[in-house]
């Protein structure tokens, strides 16, 4: 295995998915390297199966060669640096890669992250549309090659241990940052896959690539690990109507790291037949009245395709669910990187409350009863769910949101000052709760002020991307 880089030129000059904000300004490097090398494939142990359980049992198969990328964002000053890693696996489901890995969170407290590029599609797109990264910039990724996301496992086990601890430093992509801790990551497709890698490949001894990270995120996971043979993804969703996952299997409870499901109402929902108890290795937060893909999200992802791909896309719904999922992921990464750390365990959420049927309780407003309450949920000016506007495979992701009339609006807060002051309320208890960073608080009232005008129907400026919306202080997902 052989790192190269940094990599740079091209016929764009930078990047593909690069953040829209200018991480020097904060304080970080952004590089990206090239690997290379020979990954292994698996197959599932003689008499063994992917099992209920998650008790999978593989053994090494073949050898794969491959070529890809991984971008890195690291403190340019050690000092910064709190010791850990997040390696991120790029979510191929559009037919190019999306990531997101420049949150305040990640800035702020000084982690590193590396966005990896461990799928086929990532790299050679759909044959129907090619948008991968060598269509993209032949001259940049031209030679890049990934024959299977069956070798997609151990590449990422092999990414992880390019910026562990023990990697090489002939090119040391974080410029001789000492490592203590590396955590994996994968949202929703990424999640999938990574809780594959989970059950399957993590077990295993190191130089079967096994135990290459010190513990796991899966954010917005539908319950469902992936296939470990024959398992390059063929759906497209922007030409098949591809439904969601359903629950399939439980994360093995035999692990010797921390794992972390973080769900929203909608996965929540997938996962009902496959929910696990908290243990002293294991935690599910699942959060009322979030789904998918947000409003402020597809902001974010609009820009960066105009920027990438010269097209400006359609904008999105005013429908759509209209609570951002970032907060959640940065409260829960702070729990989680304390806890691989030997520190304390993330505190234990409640659930959402669901009927007999397997549908969502919903209160009068129409919004999920129990589970984790983020202040849209509990001081709401507007009905944020999971509930689809329409039943195509992007507005099964992106919800719902319809703002309460003025009348509805008046018996709940009397004005503008008093709905600001119970949204702060209801802040602080998520803040006391640890479902939010105190450093969130000030942009969501300044955002809840904002929904409150929209929803009595006076102007406000229009949301901004998540970049602008944290100040330029800064998902992986379906």
């Amino acid at each position: 295995m052989s790192v190269q880089g940094p990599v740079t030129g091209g016929q764009h000059g930078w990047a593909f998915n690069r953040p829209l904000i200018d991480l020097t300004r904060k304080g970080y490097v952004e590089e990206e390297f090239f690997l290379t090398g020979e990954a292994t494939t698996y197959a599932l142990a003689p008499g063994a199966a992917s099992t209920r359980d998650g008790r999978w049992r593989v053994l090494p198969k073949d050898k794969a060669p491959f070529k890809t990328r991984f971008l890195v964002y690291r403190p340019a000053d050690p000092a910064r640096f709190n010791g850990t890693v997040v390696v991120c696996w790029n979510n191929v489901t559009a037919g190019y890669e999306l990531f997101f890995g420049e949150s305040p969170l990640v800035l702020e407290e000084g982690y590193a992250y590396v966005c990896a590029s461990v799928q086929r599609v990532g790299v050679h797109g759909f044959a129907e549309t090619p948008q991968g990264l060598a269509a993209w910039d032949a001259e940049r990724y031209g030679d890049l090659s990934i024959p299977t996301d069956d070798a997609s496992y151990d590449i990422f086990s092999k990414v992880a241990r390019a910026v562990g601890p023990a990697r090489g430093r002939t090119v040391d992509p974080l410029g001789g940052l000492v490592v203590k801790k590396v955590i994996g990551l994968g949202a929703s497709q990424s999640a999938g896959r990574l809780g594959a890698y989970i059950n399957a490949v993590h077990p295993l001894a190191p130089d079967q690539g096994g135990h290459a990270f010190d513990g796991y995120m899966l954010q917005i996971y539908f319950g469902s690990g992936a296939a470990i043979e024959a398992s390059d993804r063929l759906h497209n969703p922007t030409t098949t109507n591809v439904r969601l996952p359903q629950g399939q299997n439980l994360i093995r409870d035999d692990l010797d790291v921390p794992v972390m499901i973080v769900n929203t109402e909608l996965e929540a929902k997938a996962c009902l037949s496959v929910r696990q108890p908290d243990t002293d290795r294991f935690r599910t937060w699942e959060a009322a009245a979030l789904t998918h893909v947000s409003y402020q999200a597809q902001l974010t992802r609009n820009e960066k395709f105009k920027r990438d791909f010269g097209v400006k896309p359609a904008p999105p719904s005013e429908e759509m669910n209209r609570i951002y999922l970032q907060p959640l992921y940065d409260a829960a990464l702070h729990h989680l990187n304390r806890w691989v750390n030997d520190g304390a365990a993330p505190p234990t959420q409640p659930l959402i409350d669901f009927a007999a049927d397997g549908q969502v309780e919903r209160d009068r407003h129409g919004i999920a009863t129990g589970g984790i309450r983020l202040p849209q949920a509990d001081a709401p000016v507007a009905m944020n769910s999971s509930t689809p506007v329409s039943d195509d495979f992007a507005g099964r992701l992106r919800g719902s949101n319809k703002p309460f009339d003025a009348i509805e609006l008046d018996a709940l807060y009397g004005d503008e000052a008093g709905y600001l002051a119970r949204f702060a309320q209801a802040a602080a208890a998520a803040v006391h709760a640890g479902v939010m960073m105190s450093r969130d608080v000030e942009p969501a009232v300044a955002e809840a002020a904002r929904e409150y005008r929209r929803a009595r129907g006076i102007e406000a400026p229009e949301a901004a991307p998540a970049a602008e919306r944290s100040g330029g202080k800064a998902s992986c997902s379906y």
